[in-house]
């Protein structure tokens, strides 16, 4: 527990160092050797638009979220339900596609970008980062779907719902915890991504974190520290709660995913 927490605990209190304590060699790192300051706070919330960035994330992060599982919920179960071994032939090569690097790709998306008019746009990367967070969903949620049992779908049929409605009020409600495994990895995914965050925008008011952090506090060969470790713990902090909140949940639909 203490290994985990010990990069929240550098980043609280590098965000409080004042900057003599903090660049002192002979100080000690791992406390507060003169009293703490919020001038790296200052810098960060007055000399950047780290809360335009932070609100361009999450809404990029949810709209890929929803259609992420518009696509592989889907996707994963038909997967999941076909007959063949070409079926898990073809899951795996939707999953490889996630593999293709992001500095191979991001040559031909910006030419779409370019051509639908979406430069220097959040939209742009609502319209992208599908392309790897749907191949990756829909391979978790294949193996997930196929740990249950077609019986219970079978069931539900015989009593008069079609398969489609054996879908939504069966198979859904015990695939919440696969679910939401594919939203935490997707949202995840998005709010790290850095190559076609800083390639397809260049307006800084439609950064997201990834991108707008590293831009505006690292200057040259000048690194703000105090503030990027403040930008990076408020970034975090969500992510870390939802993950503590449902770990149970999470670990339940990656590891069910994976028996099958």
């Amino acid at each position: 527990m203490t290994f985990l927490a010990f990069p929240f605990y550098w980043m609280v209190i590098t965000a409080f160092k004042a900057n003599q304590d903090l660049y002192n060699t002979e100080n000690n790192p791992f406390v507060f050797n003169s009293p703490p300051t919020l001038r790296h706070l200052s810098v960060l919330f007055e000399d950047t638009q780290y809360l335009q960035w932070l609100l361009n994330t999450g809404f990029v992060g949810v709209a890929v979220v929803i259609i992420t599982l518009v696509l592989a919920v889907p996707a994963g179960y038909a997967l999941a339900r076909m007959a063949g071994a070409w079926a898990q032939t073809l899951g795996v090569t939707i999953f490889l596609t996630y593999l293709v690097p992001p500095t191979i790709l991001f040559i031909p998306f910006s030419r779409i970008i370019a051509i639908v008019g979406l430069q220097d746009s959040v939209w742009s990367l609502i319209l992208v980062y599908p392309s790897f967070t749907v191949p990756f969903c829909t391979w978790l949620l294949m193996g997930f779907f196929k740990a249950i049992p077609r019986d219970l779908e079978d069931a539900a049929m015989i009593d008069g719902l079609s398969r489609f409605g054996a879908f939504i009020k069966v198979v859904m409600p015990i695939s919440v915890a696969g679910i939401l495994t594919a939203v935490i990895f997707a949202f995840t995914l998005v709010t790290q991504e850095f190559v076609y965050g800083v390639t397809f925008i260049t307006a800084s008011s439609s950064y997201t974190v990834s991108v707008g952090v590293p831009t505006f506090l690292v200057r040259g060969d000048v690194y703000f520290w105090g503030s990027m470790m403040a930008a990076c713990l408020i970034a975090s902090v969500p992510i870390a709660v939802i993950y503590n909140f449902f770990v149970a949940r999470f670990v339940a639909g990656f590891t069910m995913g994976a028996i099958k």
